[in-house]
């Protein structure tokens, strides 16, 4: 392919280009020399981005009011990133997961991960015949009908949801809104409730979401092998479901034969879901009916309850509670709370029990992570042992240019 005349060049500073040659896809504002060389579109548009010599790096979206002022897509220079580009790279991200909709019992996983997948700002997640798209950044918003569109002829779903991610509305200057799609034409809401609810199946078990309401995309499918994990551990015992949501851990340990479970979040309307899924599980025989007396579900503040409740009350404990550093500036103070909730964990769970603590921090390392639960040990005067070291499904991919996509991390371990 011949090289675009007319494209806008942008000089990265001396010293500031290892690791976008390297193809981590972010260029910060404070990479970009505005003087040597650097001509910048006048409205957001693909750019070519050179070293400071003026060798070519890769091209990439540039938009001054992202907090990421261009994200590269393209470091082959006879590739040029145009929409003929995001159907290639989108139908890539979706073939590599066709093996997933082979699977009866798992209808809900992860088909674009977005950088991870080459695809900057975009997430999108299956749930049965519905697909929710995540956007964190502009570029992606610009370019969300080419998404629909590909994702409809590939998929052919029966409703598609854009949704605008709350926690990067602010930095990215989007506006909180969710577009509706059916054949890949915008609607407005649907008012068919069957085109607002999506019913799915993970191992099995029956969950449902609203969509367009709720965290993220309504649910964490990125824990779907965790949960199976953990289940492994749970029979006959008393377990905690901290920061439960919608009762992902909780509906597997009832299944795994779990004596008890407790369900505690600080969402009310997270745990109306939980009971209505429950319900859907016990009418579609897939838990038993006296499941409904085997767990509680709480409403309350984590930290609060793991300080004020009895010791040796539970054999099991979740921790996963949402992202608790946004941002780098964040992590530090993540880092402690993380300590002070294992901490409490490891002295409140009975002699010999089992804690699943997990962090979706991108910022906080697995090693961070690790290290944050010995110093929560030696404070508590416990002796821990890590059995199981967890992360995320096949449906994440970490791309090894972009470290950040590797983003959960876990360790399941007893307490001696």
């Amino acid at each position: 392919m011949p090289e675009h005349p007319a494209v806008p060049k942008v000089r990265i500073r001396e010293g500031k280009e290892k690791q976008l040659i390297r193809r981590h896809p972010w260029v910060f504002s404070g990479a970009i020399d505005g003087k040597k060389g650097t001509l910048f579109p006048a409205e957001p548009a693909v750019v070519k981005v050179e070293t400071s010599a003026g060798e070519f790096i890769a091209y990439g979206w540039y938009d001054p009011q992202s907090h990421i002022p261009i994200h590269l897509m393209s470091w082959d220079q006879q590739i040029f990133p145009d929409i003929s580009w995001w159907v290639q790279t989108i139908s890539a991200a979706v073939q590599r997961r066709f093996v997933l909709f082979a699977q009866p019992h798992v209808t809900a996983f992860r088909l674009i991960h977005g950088e991870a997948d080459f695809l900057p700002g975009l997430t999108v997640d299956r749930y049965g015949s519905m697909l929710v798209c995540i956007i964190s950044a502009r570029v992606a918003w610009d370019h969300r009908i080419v998404v629909v569109q590909t994702l409809q002829r590939l998929v052919n779903p029966a409703c598609i949801v854009v949704s605008t991610d709350e926690a990067f509305c602010g930095i990215e200057h989007l506006k909180v809104q969710s577009e509706w799609y059916i054949g890949g034409e915008c609607v407005d809401r649907p008012a068919d409730p069957a085109l607002q609810e999506a019913i799915f199946l993970e191992h099995g078990i029956a969950y449902t979401i609203h969509l367009g309401e709720g965290q993220k995309s309504g649910f964490y499918c990125d824990q779907r092998e965790n949960r199976l994990r953990l289940a492994q551990y749970v029979s006959g015992k008393q377990v905690l479901d901290a920061f439960s949501y919608t009762g992902g851990f909780s509906l597997h340990a009832l299944v795994a034969g779990a004596q008890h479970v407790t369900a505690l979040d600080s969402s009310a309307s997270a745990l109306e879901t939980l009971g209505k899924q429950l319900t859907l599980n016990i009418e579609r025989g897939i838990i038993p009916p006296e499941s409904k007396n085997r767990i509680s579900l709480i409403k309350g503040d984590v930290f609060a309850y793991l300080r004020e409740m009895e010791s040796e009350i539970y054999d099991c404990i979740v921790l996963d509670p949402p992202k608790l550093a946004q941002t780098k500036g964040q992590v530090e103070g993540a880092l402690r709370a993380y300590k002070d909730l294992n901490r409490l964990a490891m002295l409140k769970i009975r002699k010999g029990g089992v804690i699943a603590t997990f962090s979706c921090s991108g910022g906080v390392s697995r090693e961070q992570l690790r290290t944050v639960l010995a110093w929560a040990a030696k404070d508590a005067g416990r002796e821990v042992q890590i059995l199981e070291t967890l992360g995320q499904p096949v449906d994440h991919p970490i791309r090894l240019s972009f470290p950040e996509s590797e983003y959960l991390k876990g360790f399941i371990f007893t307490v001696l």
